[in-house]
């Protein structure tokens, strides 16, 4: 039965099956050294005449042939130990070999980082790239993340639910990816930008605390280190106050790090909890919304989280139009520490703002209002962001309003969610935090590329699978669409 290399320091004398893939050759005179890879690592394996039918096939091995073995477990003579490798004291005598599949020589080789190698070359032979051991590295270190993440939260009470891929088009700040309905002619569903609507219905449903790990899509220009889809960890809490849900990330994050990146050092204030900091503070003294404030930012193993807040509610865009900082759905407030959520304090004066959005003035609205926005950052990255949320439909319609929708376009594209606030919705928030650039930044990589199984170019495009790509005349007969040019 075949057993893993790892497990092979504990067969010492012993007869054993590996099977895996021939990683280098190393001929010593009539000796033939095979480094055979599999999942767990390396183990040595050796070759001499005596065993002369394994011998001789050995004489044919080349990297990546897929091979099956039997041999005996030994000690390494003295010497000639390999201490870099978890199996470096043992090898294997090998009775039997079987080549079981063949492989061609490798465009460019998997045993450096990869750095060196054109991104172009990489992303077309992807399958061939993953089998270097950093990218290898990335993947686990990903799942585990996202095991953490998951153990977590459910430890919390949270409830992991999937939300539709297939939803509706609405304005949320980028383009959508559009689907065409083939029994709908003319209609489109939507791939998600995030989950937002859907997790605030789950709100309305009384689930009280709910979490995805979700993949997003959005159709933006090229952006260095932007993918046209990328994961989240998505949460929502029903009764919660801004504090609550800071506190919940701050624990989550800080518990990632000490947990699973014991070499990391942490940047915390003097109390030992992250950063805090506002908008205003961080434009003025770091002349950014996402500050690098790390002691020594040629450091990557320190880490500097800070939360963001006291955002601006509106901002003014090019052309004059409107939009909101965060997304429409996020609470506006005059004052950032009336926590509406909080219930130690007053509550914040939700007619005067009724009142302030129905004069539409916008130089007022843009100067007074703020939003109950924050956004989280490390080392300069955001890697969050989130908000309290409008649970007053007929305030969250001011909103819209002020944003230049029409009664027909709110009722267009928001009534399922401002029908569904009629029905007994709570007071809720949540985020959406970047799980790709949690990892680059942990795993110390350069982008969200390195760290996602099969990504797309800088220009969205997927060279191994060759997509984007043009379809056949009947599927666009199917779907009613015809292609201009």
């Amino acid at each position: 039965m075949r057993i893993l290399n790892k497990e092979i320091i504990n067969k010492e004398n012993t007869e054993v099956e590996l099977m895996g893939w021939v990683a280098t050759r190393r001929d010593h005179g009539k000796i033939i050294f095979i480094d055979l890879r599999d999942r767990s690592g390396v183990s040595q394996l050796v070759f001499t005449p005596k065993n002369e039918e394994a011998y001789k096939k050995a004489e044919t091995l080349r990297p990546e042939l897929v091979i099956r073995v039997v041999g005996r477990v030994n000690c390494r003579p003295k010497g000639s130990e390999n201490p870099d490798l978890e199996t470096g004291d043992f090898e294997i005598e090998v009775k039997e070999l079987d080549i079981l599949v063949e492989a061609q020589t490798l465009p460019f080789t998997t045993d450096t980082d990869g750095y060196e190698i054109g991104e172009e070359v990489r992303m077309r032979y992807r399958y061939i790239d993953l089998k270097r051991k950093r990218l290898q590295d990335n993947l686990r270190a990903r799942a585990k993340i996202e095991k953490h993440i998951r153990d977590f939260l459910t430890k919390k009470d949270f409830v992991e639910i999937e939300t539709p891929i297939l939803g509706k088009s609405t304005p949320e700040g980028a383009r959508d990816y559009l689907v065409p309905s083939r029994l709908q002619p003319g209609n489109f569903y939507a791939l998600p930008q995030s989950p937002q609507q859907y997790k605030q219905l789950l709100m309305v449903a009384g689930l009280e605390k709910y979490f995805q790990i979700a993949r997003c899509f959005r159709d933006e220009d090229t952006r260095g280190d932007r993918q046209p889809e990328f994961t989240q960890l998505d949460l929502e809490m029903s009764f919660v106050s801004q504090k609550d849900i800071l506190l919940l990330i701050e624990k989550l994050y800080l518990d990632i790090v000490r947990k699973l990146y014991r070499n990391k050092k942490l940047k915390l204030d003097k109390r030992g909890k992250i950063t805090r900091m506002s908008y205003q503070e961080a434009m003025e003294k770091y002349k950014s919304d996402k500050p690098d404030i790390r002691d020594n930012k040629e450091d990557p193993n320190e880490l500097a989280f800070v939360f963001i807040d006291d955002f601006p509610m509106f901002e003014e865009k090019k052309g004059g139009s409107l939009g909101a900082v965060h997304h429409p759905f996020t609470l506006p407030t005059f004052n950032k520490d009336d926590d509406p959520y909080d219930y130690n304090h007053d509550r914040p004066p939700g007619e005067e703002m009724r009142s302030l959005l129905q004069t539409k003035n916008r130089g007022e609205i843009l100067n007074r209002v703020k939003a109950f926005q924050y956004d989280f950052v490390c080392n300069g990255y955001e890697i969050g962001g989130g908000s309290l949320r409008t649970h007053d439909w007929g305030l969250l319609s001011l909103v819209f309003e002020f944003l230049g929708y029409s009664n027909l376009e709110i009722k267009d594209k928001f009534r399922h969610i401002l029908d569904a606030f009629h029905y007994g919705v709570p007071p809720h928030g949540g985020i959406a935090l970047g799980i790709d650039r949690l990892v680059a930044i942990l795993q110390n990589e350069p982008n969200i590329r390195e760290v996602i199984a099969f990504p797309k170019t800088g220009d969205g495009r997927d060279l191994m699978m060759n997509a984007p790509s043009e379809v056949d005349k009947k599927q666009l007969d199917e779907l009613h669409l015809k292609i201009t040019k």
